[in-house]
C-alpha cells in the first residue's frame, strides 16, 4: 500500500472505531508497517507529569513491555521527546547519551535504532509515538521520522477524541445519577410504594398517565420520575400549569402562533407541544382547563396534529402526556365540568399520591432527607432534630403536605442555633399540636404547664439575682465621673443579655422573649 492509501484507511478508522485502544493499535500497527519496523508503541504521560506508561504496543514483546514505565526528562529518549516536544531520530542507540537500556535488557529485546515523535494537541503534549528497529537492519531515516510525525498527529487526535467521549459519558452518568436522586420519591408507606411501583411499570410504555393528589404531595416530581425512566428521557419534559393561565394564553402556550396571528405576534412561536415532541408534556392542574380548551386538547391527543394560532399548516407531534390535578376529577366528569372522553384519554393509568398526614411513617424520613439537603447547601455538618421536634413533626397536620415540610425544615436550618433543631425553630407554635391527634393528654398538658410555670419562676429568680450581680459589676466598673454614659449603658446591656442567656441555657429564642427583643 502507498502512504496515501494508508492515510485513507486511517481516516476511515477514525470515524468508525469506538474502542480507543483498538484504534491506537491500528494506528501504530500501520505506522510500523509503513516504516518496516519490528515494534511500535504509544506512551502517555501520567497525571503527575513524571512518567510515561505504555498504553498500546506492537511486536513480539508487546505484553511484557506494558508493565514498565519511563521517566520524564533526559533519562530516556521517550522521556526527552515528551518533555521537549521535539521529534528525535536515533540511528544507533549505543551512541546516544539519552538511551536507557534498562527496559530492553529486562525484556531481552535488542534495540538498534529508534524514531520517536511527540503527540500534541494544540500546545499540550499527551505522550509520544515511537518505532523501534527496521526489519531490514538499516537505521531509520529522516523520511521515516516525517512519516511517524504524521501518525503521531493522528494518534493525538484519536486520544483527544476518546477522552472527550469518555468525559461526555462520565458527565452523562453523573447527570443520570443526579436526575435519579433528584426525581426520587421518598417513602416507605404502602401507598407510596404502590404509587412508585405503578410509575415504574408505566414509564416504559406510551400510555397517558394521570397523577392525583393534594397540592404539595409531589405530583410534578412523580411526572419527572416517570419521564426520567422512560425511553423518552433523551428528549424534553415540558411543564405547563393549566390553572395559572387564561384560556387564550393557555391556547397560545400549548399550540404556539404564526407571525401576525394577533397584535404583538411579531414572529412565529413554537408551542409546548412542539417543544415536547418525542418527549413528555406535563399538564399540571388539568382540572382547571376550560371546556373549549379540553375539546381542542382532545383533538390533538386523538390525531397527533394541530394548527398554530393563525396558521394553515398542520404541525405533527409525538408527545407522551402526563396530567395532574388536585381536584375530584371524577366528580367533575359526572357534573359535566370535565369532558368524559378526554378524562378516559388522559386516565389510561391513574396514580394517586396520598397526603402526608396519611403516611405518617414517611414524615421523619422526608424530614431527614430535607435536613441533609439543606445541611449540604449551608455547609453545616452537625445538625439534628431534637426528640420534641420529631414529635411535633409527626403530629402536625401538614395541610401543605411535602412542600410545607420542606419549607419548615429549610426555615429551621436557617434560623436555628446550635447543633439541635428545637420546636421553636419550626414555623408553627410549639403548643400547636392538639390532644385529639394523640400528642398529649390533658393531664400531661397540666403537668407540662406546671413544670413550665415552675421553670419560669426559677428563671425569674435567677434573673433577679443575675440582675443584682450585673448591677454591682456595672457600679464598680463604671463609677460616675470616670466612664461615659453610653459606654456604661452598652456594658450593662451586654452583661444583662449574657446573664439572661445563662439562665435559659443559651436558648436565644427564650432569652429574646424574656427580654422583649428580637432573637437576632
Amino acid at each position: 500500500m502507498t502512504p496515501i492509501e494508508y492515510l485513507r484507511d486511517l481516516s476511515a478508522w477514525l470515524s468508525s472505531a469506538h474502542n480507543p485502544d483498538q484504534l491506537l493499535e491500528l494506528i501504530i500497527d500501520t505506522a510500523a508497517r509503513m516504516l518496516n519496523a519490528n515494534a511500535s508503541s504509544v506512551l502517555l504521560i501520567d497525571e503527575d507529569g513524571r512518567e510515561l506508561w505504555f498504553e498500546v504496543a506492537t511486536g513480539a514483546k508487546k505484553s511484557e513491555i506494558k508493565q514498565y514505565k519511563v521517566p520524564m526528562g533526559k533519562g530516556s529518549i521517550a522521556g526527552t521527546v515528551a518533555e521537549t516536544g521535539t521529534p528525535v531520530l536515533v540511528r544507533d542507540v549505543n551512541k546516544n547519551p539519552m538511551w536507557n537500556k534498562e527496559i530492553s535488557q529486562k525484556i531481552r529485546f535488542k534495540t538498534h535504532s529508534i524514531v520517536c515523535s511527540p503527540m500534541r494537541i494544540n500546545s499540550r503534549i499527551l505522550g509520544v509515538l515511537q518505532a523501534v528497529n527496521r526489519e531490514d537492519g538499516r537505521p531509520f531515516s529522516e523520511n521515516d521520522l516525517n512519516i511517524l510525525n504524521v501518525f503521531a498527529n493522528v494518534a493525538a487526535k484519536a486520544i483527544a477524541n476518546a477522552r472527550r467521549v469518555e468525559d461526555v459519558k462520565r458527565k452523562n452518568q453523573e447527570l443520570t445519577e443526579q436526575a435519579t436522586e433528584t426525581y426520587r420519591i421518598i417513602g416507605n408507606s404502602r401507598e407510596v410504594k404502590k404509587a412508585v411501583s405503578d410509575a415504574v411499570k408505566v414509564a416504559d410504555s406510551k400510555a397517558s398517565v394521570m397523577v392525583l393528589g393534594e397540592s404539595g404531595t409531589g405530583k410534578e416530581l412523580m411526572a419527572r420520575m416517570i419521564h426520567a425512566q422512560s425511553p423518552r428521557n433523551d428528549f424534553s419534559l415540558v411543564v405547563i400549569n393549566c390553572g395559572a393561565l387564561t384560556e387564550s394564553l393557555l391556547e397560545d402556550e400549548l399550540f404556539g402562533h404564526e407571525k401576525g396571528a394577533y397584535t404583538g405576534a411579531d414572529k412565529r412561536k413554537q408551542g409546548k407541544f412542539e417543544l415536547a415532541d418525542k418527549g413528555t408534556l406535563f399538564l399540571d392542574e388539568i382540572g382547571e382547563m376550560s371546556l373549549n380548551m379540553q375539546t381542542r386538547l382532545l383533538r390533538v391527543l386523538q390525531e397527533g396534529v394541530y394548527y398554530r394560532l393563525g396558521g394553515s399548516k398542520t404541525v405533527s407531534v409525538d408527545v407522551r402526556v402526563i396530567s395532574a390535578t388536585n381536584r375530584d376529577i371524577e366528580s367533575d366528569v359526572k357534573n359535566g365540568r370535565f369532558r368524559e372522553d378526554l378524562y378516559y384519554r388522559l386516565n389510561v393509568v391513574k396514580i394517586t399520591i396520598p397526603p402526608l398526614r396519611k403516611r405518617k411513617e414517611d414524615i421523619l424520613l422526608l424530614a431527614d432527607h430535607f435536613l441533609e439537603k439543606f445541611k449540604k447547601e449551608r455547609g453545616v455538618v452537625a445538625l439534628r432534630f431534637s426528640q420534641k421536634t420529631c414529635d411535633m413533626l409527626l403530629h402536625h397536620e401538614w395541610s401543605g403536605n411535602i412542600r410545607e415540610l420542606k419549607n419548615a425544615v429549610e426555615r429551621a436550618v436557617i434560623m436555628g442555633d446550635g447543633a439541635v433543631i428545637v420546636p421553636e425553630d419550626l414555623p408553627f407554635p410549639s403548643r400547636a399540636v392538639s390532644a385529639a391527634n394523640g400528642c398529649q393528654s390533658s393531664q400531661e398538658d397540666h403537668s407540662l404547664y406546671k413544670s413550665e410555670v415552675l421553670n419560669a419562676e426559677n428563671a425569674a429568680t435567677r434573673l433577679c439575682n443575675s440582675f443584682d450581680d450585673v448591677a454591682r459589676a456595672i457600679a464598680q466598673c463604671a463609677r460616675p465621673g470616670t466612664t461615659p454614659l453610653k459606654q456604661a449603658v452598652d456594658s450593662f446591656k451586654k452583661q444583662f443579655i449574657v446573664s439572661t442567656l445563662e439562665t435559659v441555657d443559651w436558648n436565644r429564642t427564650r432569652a429574646a422573649k424574656i427580654l422583649g427583643i428580637q432573637r437576632t
